[in-house]
């Protein structure tokens, strides 16, 4: 079975989405139909800005959506999926491959998400760092013990975890794990507390964007963030993603949970290869590819 795989914000880069428009029509409509529905031309960005432009929270967010959504649109008839994930913000491109929502809903909504999460940013410092060489387990209990807001936040595939919270309580969190073993235990250069408490404000906002937006019936499971199993009641797919900002990112349990389901294949779609690393390392017998045109 064929899993088609979509990433999240970080993958962007200068130049991404440009080969999509020079080689395509369909692509072309679609980038030039984006840079209404957003009101500026994030084409300008994406395919001639430099890195701080792409780093702007207004613009990252959609410019890896529209990189991810109009690469599988442009892959046409070999474009079949068994099953789709995404990782964070490329829940949202899966739910476009899957026909869950619309292009211009799926831009719409993540163009709030972005919106919200940096607002969300602003009321409260806040960062995550990356843990690498501990057990999930032992990161978990380190995090439940010190002072303040940190939590586990993105499972990305065994002995690699994020965390996220308040500066101080992440900061403090470091220290311990690096006692307790960790091979690294480095904050990372975001801009705020991404999948933790700390973006409920984010999420109320969102979660009305959600509730009124038109969710269809997939044409394929998407295994979600917050669940890890196969999803295909629009209803259920809409409550995950409501919670989606505020609970971890669990891809190790996702990419298992497909692989025990039958998926042998896993074709990442949307800029870079970091998604391909992280299915290799949870499973080295899983065949990886880029989705390419």
């Amino acid at each position: 079975m064929n899993a088609y795989i979509f990433p999240g914000q970080g993958a962007q880069f200068s130049g991404m989405g440009l080969d999509l428009y020079e080689k395509s029509p369909e692509a072309q409509r679609l980038f030039n139909r984006a840079n209404k529905i957003l009101g500026f031309s994030i084409t300008d960005i994406m395919f001639e800005g430099t890195p701080e432009e792409l780093k702007q929270t207004k613009v990252t967010q959609p410019a890896v959506f529209l990189h991810s959504v109009i690469l599988s649109k442009a892959l046409g008839e070999s474009f079949k999926p068994d099953m789709v994930a995404g990782h964070s913000l490329g829940e949202f491109s899966a739910l476009v491959a899957n026909g869950v929502l619309s292009f211009e809903e799926g831009l719409k909504l993540v163009q709030k998400r972005a919106m919200a999460m940096q607002k969300a940013c602003e009321l409260q410092p806040s960062t995550m760092a990356a843990v690498l060489g501990l057990e999930d387990e032992i990161v978990e209990a380190i995090c439940a013990d010190v002072e303040g807001v940190v939590v586990a936040a993105n499972y990305n595939c065994p002995g690699q975890l994020v965390i996220s919270g308040e500066v101080e309580a992440v900061e403090k969190a470091c220290e311990e794990l690096k006692d307790k073993g960790a091979r690294r235990a480095m904050v990372l250069p975001v801009g705020g507390a991404f999948h933790s408490p700390l973006m409920e404000p984010a999420r109320k906002e969102l979660a009305d964007a959600i509730e009124k937006s038109t969710f269809n019936k997939p044409t394929c499971p998407i295994y979600q963030n917050v669940s890890t199993f196969a999803v295909t009641d629009p209803a259920e797919i809409k409550k995950n993603l409501v919670f989606q900002l505020t609970a971890p990112v669990k891809w190790t349990q996702s990419v298992q949970n497909m692989i025990k389901d039958g998926a042998k294949t896993f074709t990442e779609v949307g800029p870079g290869k970091v998604l391909q690393g992280l299915v290799k390392k949870i499973d080295r017998s899983a065949e990886v590819k880029s989705g390419e045109i």
